[in-house]
C-alpha cells in the first residue's frame, strides 16, 4: 500500500502544473506581512500556527512582521489524508493562554472556510480579544459557504487541488518550494 501511495505521488508531481512560482510567494508573503504590521501596531500577538500545513508560511511571514510576538501552533485536520474534508479533528490546542491576546492565525489555505470558522470560534472561546487570519492561498469559489473571509491573503487560486509550499499531495510534497496543482487530465 505504502509503495503505491508514493509511486502515486511521484507521478502526480512529474504531471502536475506549476501554478505559483517561489519568488511569487515570497513577494506575497512580504505584502501580508506589511500589511498585518499595519494593522496590529505595536500590540504583541499570539502568532498560532496551522499544523501542518501552515509550517511554512509562518516560517516566512513571522520573519518579515519585525515586531515583538510570540509563536505558539494547534494541529487539526479535516482531510486526513484524503481529497475531500470532513469535520475538524483537534490533534493538539495552544499552550499559551490566549486571554486577551490578539491572535492571528496563520494557515495555509482557506477553501470553504469551515476549518477557519472553528478556529476562530476556538480563540474567542478561550478570550481572545482579537482574533485576525492569514492565509497563504484562497480558493476562488463559486459557492460561498461560509460567512468567514480571511483578514490577510497571499494569493488567490482557482479551485484546484495544490500542493507544496507546506500543502500535501496525500502527505507527500509538503516540502516543494513552488506551488503546484494537479494535473486536470
Amino acid at each position: 500500500m505504502e509503495d503505491s501511495l508514493h509511486q502515486d505521488a511521484i507521478e502526480t508531481q512529474n504531471n502536475a502544473d506549476l501554478l505559483i512560482s517561489e519568488k511569487e510567494i515570497m513577494s506575497s508573503i512580504n505584502i501580508v506581512a506589511r500589511d498585518i504590521k499595519a494593522v496590529i501596531g505595536d500590540e504583541v500577538p499570539v502568532l498560532l500556527c496551522v499544523m501542518k500545513g501552515g509550517l511554512m508560511f509562518t516560517a516566512e511571514l513571522m520573519k518579515r512582521i519585525q515586531s515583538p510576538l510570540e509563536l505558539d501552533y494547534l494541529h487539526v485536520d479535516r482531510y486526513r489524508n484524503q481529497t475531500q474534508g470532513s469535520s475538524i479533528h483537534w490533534r493538539k490546542e495552544p499552550d499559551i493562554d490566549l486571554q486577551g491576546r490578539l491572535v492571528l492565525l496563520v494557515d495555509d489555505i482557506f477553501d470553504e472556510g469551515y476549518t477557519l470558522q472553528e478556529l476562530i470560534a476556538y480563540c474567542s472561546a478561550k478570550g481572545a480579544s482579537k482574533v485576525l487570519s492569514a492565509v497563504l492561498l484562497k480558493k476562488a469559489l463559486a459557492k460561498k459557504h461560509t460567512e468567514i473571509v480571511p483578514d490577510f491573503i497571499g494569493l488567490t487560486i482557482s479551485d484546484r487541488y495544490v500542493f507544496g509550499w507546506g500543502m500535501d499531495y496525500r502527505s507527500y510534497w509538503r516540502n516543494l518550494t513552488d506551488i503546484y496543482a494537479v494535473s486536470k487530465s
